[in-house]
């Protein structure tokens, strides 16, 4: 190999711990070559116009690079590299005229790579969900449109709402994809508001053959939001396009979701994906250690499913427990498991919860700053909050009614005695509620 080849491979080998090896910039950077290199400065080969256009723009971005990592200055400029063999004049090759591999494909989708039917386990609590999934990947646009999928936090939907997009672009990258979260449509609606680009975002949006909105509840509420999603949905539909939508409860039970849009939703296959179940938790764990090349014996993983019923908890267990035993053992064995769980009933028997770690829990569950919790405002979407939060702190802290008033700025301690009842009847009643409430509990390493 030739010094420059040398020089150059060296340097593509490490830009990959300084650039996302997905981006456009570095699969268009690896199809260069060195062509020239002198004290202060470096010349570059592209072999087509459009490349050599495309990287110009950049040449600041690669000299910063260099520099970081051979810690030297060079200036970099590009030459169009001459075919060897004589070939008829061409016109210049259009700019970025090169095929985009298929994770760049994905990355413009918003779709990540990791989900896929292949690692999503199936369990009678998921599988009519997984069916539909299927069906709608081989009828687009024509089989359960709109399909929506609810449930709790981590049962899976965003999982098989984004197998769904990337099922259908491994079988064509060039179909029209976007997988976008709900608050995110309303942030990208408001910011082309204000730009005053709101053609250009209802283009982006309403020609896709697939659109998925993550937590569409987001929207309800948002009178501009769902005038502007109607419309969306609508164009989408009528153009043959395919619609899917997750969220935390069924249309129906969406607080302030316009009617139209509540009679939209439910005009396709509607689906609830329970929590995962004991077996669907150790398949989960063992999907999980095949991924991470973690040797795990199948009787730790029953024992790690029995504990955790949050299945995102699930990775989080199965990573701390590995890290213990790292350089000690080769396998994640039934002692292991016992052994760090044993410890970490022990640590939170002498933890200490704070009035601003329960708060803090509290907002992140509910999606709202703490900020607002401890507002003067009387938003339905703030009050239950701020209700569950006076309730923890009376029933795990034992505060003193002032005390609870004082850390959620309220002036009257009867409105914390008035949280405390409600919330203690709703725990009676409603067996989905009292679920919300363990949740946060468990997330703050206290028996419920």
């Amino acid at each position: 190999m030739s010094l420059l080849s040398s020089f150059w491979s060296d340097f593509l080998t490490k830009l990959e711990n300084y650039i996302d090896k997905s981006s456009v910039l570095f699969s268009i950077i690896k199809q260069t070559k060195l062509i020239e290199i002198k004290e202060e400065q470096i010349i570059i080969g592209c072999n087509s116009f459009g490349i050599k256009k495309f990287l110009e723009p950049k040449s600041k971005e690669i000299e910063e690079k260099i520099f970081l990592i051979f810690k030297k200055k060079l200036k970099v400029s590009f030459a169009i590299i001459e075919s060897s063999k004589k070939t008829p004049k061409q016109a210049p090759a259009p700019l970025l005229s090169f095929e985009p591999n298929l994770e760049d494909v994905f990355l413009k989708s918003g779709i990540n790579k990791k989900y896929s039917f292949e690692n999503f386990a199936v369990s009678p609590t998921n599988q009519v969900a997984y069916a539909a999934a299927q069906a709608v990947v081989n009828n687009l646009g024509t089989a359960y449109n709109p399909l929506f999928l609810y449930g709790g936090v981590g049962v899976g939907k965003t999982h098989l709402a984004q197998a769904v997009g990337k099922k259908i672009l491994e079988k064509n990258k060039n179909k029209k994809v976007y997988f976008c979260p709900g608050d995110n449509f309303t942030n990208e609606l408001i910011e082309s508001i204000r730009e005053k680009t709101t053609q250009k975002f209802r283009k982006k949006y309403r020609s896709l053959d697939l659109l998925i909105i993550d937590d569409i509840q987001f929207i309800a509420g948002k009178i501009h939001v769902q005038e502007e999603f109607f419309h969306t949905f609508n164009s989408i539909v009528s153009s043959g396009g395919q619609i899917i939508l997750t969220s935390d409860k069924p249309p129906e039970l969406i607080k302030n979701l316009e009617d139209r849009l509540r009679s939209r939703f439910s005009g396709g296959l509607i689906i609830d994906i329970q929590p995962p179940d004991f077996e669907l938790r150790s398949a989960i764990l063992l999907i999980k250690a095949k991924e991470k090349n973690i040797n795990l014996d199948i009787e730790a993983a029953k024992i790690i499913a029995e504990k955790i019923e949050d299945s995102r908890a699930l990775e989080g267990t199965l990573l701390s427990i590995y890290a213990n035993i790292l350089g000690k053992k080769d396998v994640v064995d039934l002692e292991s498991v016992e052994d760090f769980f044993s410890k970490n009933k022990k640590q939170n028997q002498n933890k200490k919860i704070t009035p601003s770690e329960i708060i803090k829990s509290v907002a992140n569950y509910y999606n709202v700053k703490i900020s607002h919790l401890k507002s003067p405002e009387r938003k339905e979407s703030l009050v239950l909050p701020r209700q569950i939060a006076m309730y923890l702190l009376r029933k795990k802290l034992g505060l003193k009614l002032v005390e609870v008033a004082f850390e959620l700025k309220r002036k009257d301690h009867t409105t914390v005695l008035h949280a405390e009842e409600k919330i203690s009847k709703l725990i009676m009643k409603n067996p989905e509620f009292k679920k919300e409430i363990d949740d946060i509990i468990r997330s703050l390493n206290l028996s419920t």
